[in-house]
């Protein structure tokens, strides 16, 4: 559901009572019920049909046919602030997801698509994740894995996500970068059915201009990784500036851009495919998407929130589930 003050509950909603949505996947909400009903009524939307609690839900999910919430009571609705994130909102939206991570893991869903948290609300939980993905990875004990960014336009992978940028470049290994690739290939390939063709960005501007900016992390790290990886038969192009790696005709024969750091992928991303660009953790032993959006706490619970990125989410996830 993300956090409840935001933007979260109000998209669930719309999920719920979305039709289309239901030729792909019964979608499941782990929140709140008294949140969900609450923002109904502001909204001016119907509440959920069908609500679980924690006790119902081992025997009941393998018969579900429609839309439900499984209310899990983690957070008194009468005392919400809307838009308003505060440390009992973080926490409460860091242990949806928990729930939702261990029914996955337990086969009791196909997948979790996850709704928008704020990460201070989180941090002033005083649970020391930086995103969803890193708490993904922590939960399911997984060894590898990245974060991509997957829309029709562009699909971006990352080497690095949530942190600073003085950070990056310490953190890049030839075994890391080659990681990110062979990731990117492998969900290329589920998604398309065929080898993909990948873009490996540089770090510096100009691709390090053969060392001139940088300290020849392209030289020494990028591409020794691309060249393991080209060993292992991947079609893959760089290290490329990333100020031009993303032109149009780039993007027509690229199938997806393994990305040093955060803004360099969720830039282009974002300026071409905001609405449609669906988050995804590889590597996981689970299927897992999510909204490309914040809590928008600014519009949250006003009826004016576009639950499209949260749509194509769940569409992914079906299609990844039914693979």
């Amino acid at each position: 559901m993300g956090d409840p003050a935001g933007v979260g509950p109000e998209i669930c909603l719309r999920a719920l009572a979305e039709p289309s949505l239901l030729d792909h996947c019964t979608p499941i909400v782990f929140g709140d019920a008294d949140i969900l009903r609450r923002c109904a009524q502001h909204v001016g939307l119907p509440g959920p049909d069908l609500v679980l609690n924690s006790t119902d839900w081992p025997s009941k999910f393998h018969s579900l046919t429609q839309p439900a919430a499984l209310d899990l009571k983690q957070f008194d609705a009468t005392r919400l602030q809307i838009g308003v994130t505060t440390a009992d909102t973080g926490r409460a939206s860091f242990n949806y997801i928990q729930a939702a991570i261990d029914a996955a893991l337990a086969g009791q869903v196909a997948g979790v698509t996850t709704g928008p948290i704020n990460k201070e609300a989180i941090h002033a939980a005083g649970i020391d994740f930086p995103g969803h993905t890193e708490m993904f990875a922590d939960r399911t004990r997984s060894r590898r894995w990245c974060m991509m960014q997957f829309a029709p336009e562009i699909t971006c992978t990352f080497v690095t996500v949530h942190v600073g940028y003085a950070e990056v470049p310490q953190l890049l290994t030839i075994e890391r970068v080659l990681e990110v690739i062979e990731l990117s290939a492998e969900a290329m390939r589920r998604l398309h059915g065929r080898e993909p063709k990948l873009v490996v960005c540089g770090l510096n501007p100009h691709a390090g201009e053969h060392g001139l900016f940088g300290d020849r992390e392209e030289e020494r790290i990028i591409i020794p990784a691309i060249e393991l990886a080209r060993a292992r038969g991947l079609s893959v192009e760089g290290p490329l500036p990333p100020d031009t790696a993303f032109l149009p005709w780039k993007r027509q024969a690229t199938d997806c851009f393994v990305c040093m750091y955060h803004d360099q992928g969720h830039i282009p991303v974002k300026a071409l495919a905001f609405e449609s660009a669906v988050n995804t953790t590889l590597g996981l032993p689970m299927i897992r998407t999510s909204v490309d959006h914040g809590t928008a706490c600014d519009i949250a619970w006003q009826g004016k929130a576009n639950p499209s990125s949260l749509y194509h989410a769940l569409r992914l996830a079906a299609r990844l589930a039914s693979d």
